[in-house]
């Protein structure tokens, strides 16, 4: 047996958005049903480089299917001026639970963009109003193209409003999307009034003030993924029916971690869960809904349910290069 090693790009042609949203709608489910095993993810801090590194292991049984893995990310926020590198790398190993065999190392950054926009997408399809045609995005980095590429299969989104503190990134994003959308720039005002809004930003002073928000939108705040951090201001969340990924880690490291902790949101405060949604335990959006808010961390289950997507079918089109990792070729 061999190892597949999947570049970036292998990452992206094997990895198409439906079949990977419906993917993370299973491992939501299979989270919530007891059928994952996800220990929290750890961080290795490193204040002299400015940056650290966390490891996500799961594994999850789909029904059909089961996959287990890890993932090996980092956030340096340096990179860029010092090394020429990206902020965020990651590293994924996919292997057989069945034998423990490593099927694949596949690159993780490519992987977490995309499984990040399939999980806004499935909380957009449970929470948003089923009429959507706004998409605001706020933040132009990029995490903000698979936001739209994944959101825009289950919404059928016309127009969409991207604001960020950089021009050239925004007109970079208009750039990739002129002829799909009608994509202009805006104010986070703008951006927050419409039907769906992500937050793509690593902010940790809010930047969404609760008199901009639509009555009506639905937010998937994405940005918050380490203390400290958070986008959108508590009333904001103290008015939304707020929905969360994971108890553990939302109110370690995502949006909601800064208010949990100051006392300013308590549990009362979170509607639920998104996979107890998905499986039918809680309602999604309802006619007395105004504004609903996502509250995502990224789960390592996601990254793994993403790696099977890649994996099944990068080995059945010969995608990635071969080798022989444990030495075990004759």
């Amino acid at each position: 047996m061999q190892t597949l090693l999947l570049n970036s790009d292998d990452v992206h042609d094997n990895c198409q958005m439906p079949e990977l949203i419906s993917a993370i709608e299973d491992a939501f489910a299979a989270y919530e049903t007891g059928d994952a095993q996800m220990p929290p993810k750890s961080y290795i801090d490193l204040p002299q480089y400015n940056g650290d590194f966390r490891s996500m292991p799961a594994y999850l049984d789909a029904g059909e299917w089961d996959a287990a893995g890890i993932k090996w990310v980092n956030v340096h926020p340096d990179n860029g001026e010092k090394f020429d590198l990206p902020t965020v790398m990651g590293t994924m190993i996919y292997s057989d639970p069945e034998n423990a065999f490593p099927l694949a190392l596949m690159d993780g950054t490519e992987l977490t963009m995309l499984r990040t926009g399939a999980a806004a997408a499935v909380a957009t399809d449970h929470l948003a109003v089923e009429d959507a045609t706004s998409m605001g995005i706020i933040g132009a980095g990029v995490q903000s193209y698979t936001q739209l590429r994944a959101i825009s299969e289950v919404r059928d989104i016309e127009e969409v409003v991207v604001s960020d503190l950089s021009e050239e990134r925004v007109a970079r994003f208009i750039d990739t999307f002129e002829g799909e959308f009608d994509v202009r720039a805006g104010s986070i005002a703008e951006a927050a009034g419409c039907d769906v809004l992500s937050t793509v930003t690593p902010v940790e002073d809010p930047i969404v003030p609760r008199e901009a928000v639509g009555d009506h939108t639905h937010i998937n705040a994405m940005g918050a993924d380490a203390e400290g951090k958070h986008e959108l201001a508590d009333e904001v969340l103290l008015d939304a029916k707020l929905v969360i990924d994971d108890f553990e880690q939302t109110t370690h490291s995502g949006e909601i971690n800064v208010p949990y902790n100051a006392g300013v949101l308590a549990d009362d405060d979170i509607y639920g869960q998104i996979g107890q949604i998905v499986v039918g335990d809680k309602a999604g959006r309802t006619d007395d809904d105004g504004i609903t808010v996502f509250d995502s961390t990224g789960l390592a289950i996601q990254d793994v349910a993403a790696a099977h997507v890649v994996y099944e079918h990068a080995d059945d089109n010969d995608n990635g290069y071969p080798f022989d990792l444990l030495g075990l070729a004759e």
